[in-house]
């Protein structure tokens, strides 16, 4: 699991991964346009069921301009996650420069009433033509 979602990140049993991927196909670099989606799996390890009420990004871009998104749920849902049981999702970022980083939080509350934040870890942007 580590190889497909190199960063991660755990908080009262919930587990958030991610992983990133560069889409040249949807870049345009000579209009300054870096597009990346990112695979996210949130798992359950804890007793009992969760539910994702609401999410909180920070993206920084190369330059280190803090953009912040909150709202509620993720790609129109607010999944309810039982225990054992794990939940993926696939979305994008798009930046001005060739670098970034994105991390953030999710809001969840328990069975039981208790909200918590679940850290989702940061992770890079990088586009490949940097790393050469």
């Amino acid at each position: 699991m580590k190889a497909l979602f190199p960063y991660h990140e755990t908080t009262r049993g919930v587990t958030v991964r991610v992983a990133v991927s560069y889409l040249a196909e949807q870049s345009e670099p000579e209009r300054g346009r870096w597009f990346w989606a990112y695979h996210i799996r949130i798992e359950n390890d804890g007793d009992a069921a969760v539910q994702l009420l609401t999410r909180h990004w920070v993206i920084i871009d190369g330059r280190g301009a803090r953009h912040t998104v909150e709202g509620e749920g993720v790609v129109g849902e607010q999944p309810m996650i039982a225990p054992g049981a794990a939940y993926d999702y696939v979305s994008g970022c798009p930046l001005s420069t060739p670098t970034g980083a994105m991390q953030g939080s999710y809001r969840m509350v328990g069975e039981d009433g208790a909200a918590f934040d679940a850290a989702i870890p940061r992770f890079m942007l990088i586009a490949p033509a940097v790393l050469q």
